[in-house]
Parts: C-alpha cells; structure tokens; sequence
C-alpha cells in the first residue's frame, strides 16, 4: 500500500470492515441508502462518534 500512495495510486476500497478500511483509508465516505451521510479523513472518522456507534460497536 505504501509504494502505491508514494507513486500517487488511486485505490478504490469497499469493505463492510469499518475499523480495517478507516485504519487503512486516507479518506473515507459513509454511505447509508445510497447517500454519503459522511465524510473526512480515515482518522476523522475514526474518531467520529456516530461512526464509532454505528459500526464500530
């Protein structure tokens, strides 16, 4: 993952594990009924308490 940021790749990731994907993720978007509800860095939302409620228990 690192030598593909480094040369400026672009990866698009869909996963349901929150936690693995934000831990990982340099942005993230929640999308709940196929709307974004959520956005910001993978650390943001993280930290984020809903985000924190709804799936990371």
């Amino acid at each position: 993952m690192t030598l593909l940021r480094e040369q400026g790749t672009t990866i698009l990731m869909v996963e349901q594990n929150a936690l693995a994907a934000l831990t990982l993720a340099d942005h993230g978007y929640v999308i709940d009924l196929g709307r974004t509800t959520l956005s910001g860095s993978g650390a943001e939302l993280l930290t984020d308490r809903r985000v924190r409620a709804a799936y990371l228990g």
